[in-house]
């Protein structure tokens, strides 16, 4: 049991596409997402998990108008620079915000 968890851990993510997106709303999302992201790494670092992350999150996301979720996804995504994180919460192809199409 504990294998094939530490096997899935372990599993390389697919490498990136080779050329940046040609959607240059997604790209100029991806950008802002990032940016976002970072101040939410600064309030809730690294270390904290998901759920701790969250509890701390919670009044800066209330205070700014933004869903948890989709701080929490920036959060990941600039800790990862794994878009994936982004489709975790709907917020590929849309700023933070949702102000995105």
């Amino acid at each position: 049991m504990v294998r094939p968890a530490a096997r899935d851990v372990r599993t390389a993510l697919p490498p990136p596409p080779a050329e940046p997106p040609t959607d240059p709303t997604v790209a100029a999302a991806r950008a802002i997402n990032h940016k976002i992201g970072e101040p939410m790494l600064e309030v809730a670092p690294a270390y904290l998990s998901d759920i701790e992350a969250a509890d701390v999150l919670a009044l800066l996301c209330d205070q700014i108008g933004e869903p948890l979720e989709h701080g929490l996804a920036a959060r990941r995504y600039a800790l990862s620079g794994d878009r994936r994180a982004l489709h975790d919460a709907g917020t590929e192809g849309q700023t933070v915000t949702g102000s995105g199409p």
